[in-house]
């Protein structure tokens, strides 16, 4: 079903409030900018003052209605994209400037700054994933390796650490060990299916979150 269908349902009264709470999941399913989970907890966050969005409907409304708002920008940047596209192909440009198929997997799109309490619990929802994840077993990468993966791993974990502790505040010496990090992450990612690479891929969504969040204006 489309992302229509259930917000109509979240919204339907007459519907249990443990339906409406999965619609609003199957929702989420069909958009989620900063990926399903990280979008959960940044929705649960701003649906203050009470987000137990299982067993608060207006809580699950408000919800709703951040996610709602974030799409409708999110697809007129797509349709935009699309109207400009079409006039610079029939201009001969055939290679487009920029590419936006769908939301980035560390940005959400909306008409103000979006919130930094959404984001701090978003980068908390997903550090405690990637503490919980395994470290990568010694059989999926060289010895030589071995001790890279185990500098950027807890370089990673130092710098969403140092962005949760001071609540968005992050320091120009954490910015650059974020942005190295990234970097070597990259280094070590290879084309098709590498053993290495589902982890690796799942360690660069969660840098790319944190150095997506640590931009966000503290005011907001």
């Amino acid at each position: 079903m489309s992302f229509g269908t259930y917000a109509r349902r979240v919204r339907d009264e007459q519907v249990p409030l443990a339906r409406r709470h999965t619609s609003l999941r199957c929702a989420v399913g069909h958009y989620c900018p900063l990926g399903f989970n990280a979008t959960w907890a940044y929705l649960a966050a701003t649906a203050r003052p009470s987000p137990d969005l299982r067993r608060d409907p207006a809580a699950l409304l408000r919800a709703l209605e951040t996610l709602e708002a974030s799409r409708a920008v999110w697809l007129d940047e797509v349709e935009s994209y699309a109207v400009r596209r079409h006039a610079e192909k029939a201009a001969g440009r055939r290679a487009p400037r920029r590419i936006i198929t769908q939301p980035s997997g560390f940005r959400w799109p909306g008409e103000t700054a979006p919130s930094r309490l959404g984001l701090v619990a978003a980068v908390a929802n997903r550090r405690t994933a990637f503490r919980r994840s395994p470290f990568p077993d010694e059989g999926l990468h060289r010895d030589s390796q071995g001790q890279q993966l185990a500098g950027l791993h807890a370089c990673l974990d130092s710098c969403a650490a140092a962005y949760l502790t001071n609540l968005g505040r992050v320091d120009a010496a954490t910015r650059d060990a974020l942005a190295e990090a990234i970097g070597g992450i990259e280094s070590l990612l290879r084309p098709g299916p590498a053993p290495l690479n589902s982890h690796l891929l799942g360690w660069l969504r969660f840098a790319n979150l944190v150095a997506y969040a640590a931009e966000v204006p503290l005011g907001s």
